[in-house]
This record gives C-alpha cells, sequence and structure tokens, in this order.
C-alpha cells in the first residue's frame, strides 16, 4: 500500500504526489478572462486562474498531457513551463508538435518512470474519444494514463483523459483494475458544433463507467473554470451523490488536497 497526495489546481491540472514522484496532469495556468479557439468555430473563456501559480509549484518530475491542442488542458503558460518540468508524456502528434524531447504515446503504449530513491511507474496510455462518434478528426487525438507501481492495495491510479463514454474506456475496464480514478466530467459543449452533443463525459455516464471498473476511490476534476463545461460541480456532485459510489467520492476545491491510500 501507497500513500499518495492529489492537489486539485484548478479545471484538468492536479498535482499527483507519490512514491517520490510529483507528478502534473494537464498544466493550464494562464490566468482568467482569455477566449481560447479550438478549431472549426468552437470558443471558450476560461473563468477561473490556477488555484496555484507556477512560482508555488515546487519541482515537478513528469507531466501527464492528455492532449496538446486545447487551451483548457494546455496553454500557453503550460507550455512555457514545459522545459522545466521533467519528462512529459503526451500524444504522439503532441510530442511532434511539443519537441523537447516530449515522449509520444499511442493507446496502449507504456513508458517507465523511474529514478534513484523513487518508486518505478509504468504509465501506461488509455484510449479516449473526445466526442460523439465521428469527431476525432475534429478534436484531435486524446489519451488518458494508467500509473502502475509495486505494492498497490487497490489498483492502479487512472486518469481517463476527456473523453465521453465509449468502447474504448469499456476495454480499460476489463484491462486494468482501476484504484483511484481522476475523472475527467463537464459535459463540455459548444454552441455552434453540434449544440446538442457533448465532447466530454457528464455524471451519468460517469456512474456508468464507475460500474464498469469499480475504484476505490473517485477525484472528479476538468467540471469547473470554463465557459464550455455544461455540467459543473453542483448539478453533477447530485448525480454521483445519489449512486451507489456515493461514498468513493473525494471531491478538492481548488489549491486544496487530499491524502489517499493506493
Amino acid at each position: 500500500m501507497t500513500d499518495a497526495t492529489i492537489t486539485h489546481i484548478g479545471g484538468p491540472t492536479a498535482l499527483i504526489e507519490v512514491g517520490g514522484w510529483r507528478i502534473l496532469t494537464d498544466p493550464t495556468f494562464d490566468p482568467a478572462g482569455r477566449r481560447y479557439f479550438f478549431g472549426w468555430g468552437t470558443t471558450s473563456r476560461k473563468l477561473a486562474g490556477p488555484a496555484i501559480s507556477p512560482a508555488d509549484l515546487g519541482p515537478i518530475d513528469a507531466v501527464l498531457i492528455s492532449h496538446h491542442h486545447h487551451g483548457d488542458n494546455l496553454d500557453p503558460a503550460g507550455v512555457e513551463l514545459l522545459p522545466r518540468l521533467g519528462t512529459v508524456l503526451t500524444t504522439v502528434k503532441g510530442a511532434a508538435k511539443l519537441g523537447g524531447g516530449a515522449v509520444g504515446l499511442a493507446a496502449w503504449d507504456t513508458w517507465t518512470l523511474q529514478a534513484p530513491g523513487k518508486e518505478t511507474i509504468t504509465v501506461t496510455a488509455t484510449p479516449c474519444r473526445h466526442g460523439p462518434v465521428g469527431s476525432e478528426p475534429i478534436t484531435g487525438p486524446v489519451i488518458g494514463f494508467a500509473l502502475q507501481w509495486a505494492g498497490q492495495a487497490h489498483g492502479q491510479l487512472w486518469m481517463t483523459g476527456d473523453t465521453v463514454l465509449y468502447a474504448g474506456l469499456r476495454d480499460v475496464a476489463e484491462r486494468i483494475d482501476v484504484g483511484t480514478l481522476l475523472l475527467h466530467l463537464g459535459a463540455v459543449k459548444f454552441r455552434y458544433l453540434s449544440a446538442g452533443l457533448r465532447y466530454t463525459m457528464d455524471a451519468r455516464e460517469a456512474v456508468e463507467l464507475l460500474g464498469l471498473v469499480d475504484p476505490t476511490t473517485v477525484v472528479p476534476v476538468h467540471y469547473e473554470g470554463w465557459s464550455h463545461f455544461s455540467q459543473g460541480r453542483g448539478p453533477a456532485e447530485a448525480r454521483l451523490a445519489a449512486s451507489p459510489y456515493a461514498d468513493r467520492i473525494r471531491w478538492i476545491d481548488p489549491g486544496e488536497s487530499t491524502d489517499l491510500e493506493i
């Protein structure tokens, strides 16, 4: 059993401290107010800045970037930080774009994080579909990340990445024993791009996913701070609280941390 700490910085950005590692997810450190263009006429405005500034972040050993091309998962301030943030793992296309030694992974590829005095962690890229069927050419490649190390008592730590519930996530449930789930929510929608369709999970889909992977602990992220998130914490929390998994959910306010046994 390993002790870990997860700190929610804002949006999808979280700091995972485990086994001597400090691992950052989807770095977004721009201040609030800017509008971002995601392609095909889609835009979003950032409504809240990070709860922790880059100056207060401390040393980072590795970065997990689910995708590089949307500002709510990697923004200009996050890009500027990357040269100082250790090993960068992202999609194959993202690694080619970012350069600087970034490692590109396709779904089910693995990478090993190892360093003297630290737990050896195997990182497995997991599949994502960032929207409805056929949306991949528009939304681009996205991956999640599953982290495994010796002595895990409750299964791997899985960051879903930006995705809807689809067959690829059911494959994750079959292939990976999930213990802690870093769950991307938000029910992303765009007014001018298939307005009735979602590009990330809502809480209803999340409950179905929890039934598939049966995690010990669930930490929701990616549900606040942007205008294209159509389901915030309030309705998502109510839906999850009414589910059979209510006692497994840990909401972390931006800037706050939770300690876990993994």
